[in-house]
């Protein structure tokens, strides 16, 4: 039996996008979109596709999402070539199925069912597509959301189609994420022979009592929404390969995960409180790449809960965890933005897949949370 989602999910697998290439996805949806009317806006940034597309007029409800995937990996260990779909008891393969072709395939023919429905719909729905969320972000939906607020655009309420369910789809609705900073950190020492300390300053016995009194700060406790603020050390290098050279210099590079219960700055002037303290020469650079967002209780969070207890009969949990996503940059829009996509079990592994009956599910809970909010 044809399968509308399905064949788009498959269609968008076979052209091998690895970020920041779209290899033609977007070709496709805007054809899709434009048989439908909506007007398509092509926003190229750098070497990223981008599109804005709409219908209608009013408040307006946008999908959004990435047509880029991660590396395969070897092709040899995945049970069929990455990028040709294959359907195994009653699981589709495929790089990208889950993140987040499937998603936008689920999107299109929702799309395509409300319009169908409701061709003089009292809202616009709109689309936000991008072709650069899993490399670097530089010149996706970040550059789109500048140029639509440079023009004061309206966007009330964002689904982005990100991976959010773990068991089955809408058991996990992300309503916020929170931020992300990464600091990049370099202690000078002296460089010298490991037989003439005296000589030399150890940068890496110099940094080891900040880094264990960076490591046992209590940050926060979190709040209703946000687990406590982490950090994580994720790299330290030192040293020339030499077993008899003191280094001259030790970099460290620590990320935070943080709350609403922090700002960036708070958190800044802590860590270099704390380098400051323990009397280091150093040299610190900070990359904010998102701030945390909340959507609370309102009207897309309760379309969304709505349309995943009417298709799977299950309530979902409204949740923050995870990393970071395209709907950092959306929600400085003002916008209500949630996340809800297939279960995330397999995405960026090996033999990526989704359950093929998940997509035509979450499909209809697409055209379901249409109807509640613009229809």
């Amino acid at each position: 039996m044809f399968c509308p989602v399905i064949a788009l999910t498959q269609q968008l697998i076979r052209r091998p996008s690895l970020s920041p290439d779209d290899a033609g996805c977007q070709a496709i949806m805007i054809e899709r979109l434009r048989a439908m009317g909506f007007t398509i806006e092509l926003m190229p940034f750098g070497d990223t596709l981008n599109f804005w597309a709409w219908r209608g007029q009013g408040e307006t409800l946008a999908f959004a999402g990435h047509t880029d995937v991660v590396p395969p990996g070897d092709g040899n260990r995945w049970i069929n070539p990455p990028f040709e779909p294959t359907i195994r008891d009653g699981m589709l393969y495929g790089r990208g199925a889950a993140d987040m072709k499937g998603s936008l395939a689920a999107m299109i023919v929702a799309a395509e069912r409300f319009v169908r429905a409701f061709p003089d719909h009292k809202g616009r729905l709109a689309f936000l597509i991008t072709s650069d969320e899993e490399a670097s972000a530089t010149y996706g939906t970040v550059k789109v959301v500048e140029a639509l607020m440079a023009r004061q655009e309206r966007l009330d309420y964002c689904l982005v189609g990100e991976p959010s369910s773990t068991e089955v789809v809408g058991d996990i609705v992300k309503n916020g994420r929170r931020g992300s900073m990464t600091a990049n950190l370099t202690i000078h020492g002296v460089q010298g022979h490991v037989a003439y300390p005296h000589l030399a300053d150890n940068p890496v016995h110099r940094v080891l009592p900040a880094l264990n009194e960076l490591v046992a700060i209590e940050w926060d406790r979190g709040n209703e929404f946000f687990p406590p603020t982490s950090m994580q050390i994720a790299n330290v290098q030192a040293g020339t390969g030499s077993n008899n050279v003191i280094p001259g210099e030790c970099f460290v590079q620590f990320n935070f995960r943080f709350s609403t219960e922090l700002t960036d700055e708070q958190i800044k002037q802590r860590v270099e409180a704390l380098l400051e303290g323990h009397q280091l020469r150093y040299s610190l650079k900070w990359k904010v790449s998102g701030q945390p967002f909340l959507t609370p209780t309102g009207d897309l969070v309760n379309a969304v809960v709505n349309a995943v207890a009417h298709y799977n009969e299950i309530k979902p949990q409204l949740l923050t965890t995870g990393g970071t996503s395209d709907g950092r940059f959306i929600a400085r829009m003002g916008a209500q933005v949630v996340e809800l996509g297939p279960v995330n079990a397999t995405i960026h592994k090996i033999n990526e897949c989704v359950k093929a009956s998940d997509l035509q599910l979450l499909s209809r809970m697409y055209q379901r949370i249409m109807e509640q909010l613009i229809a």
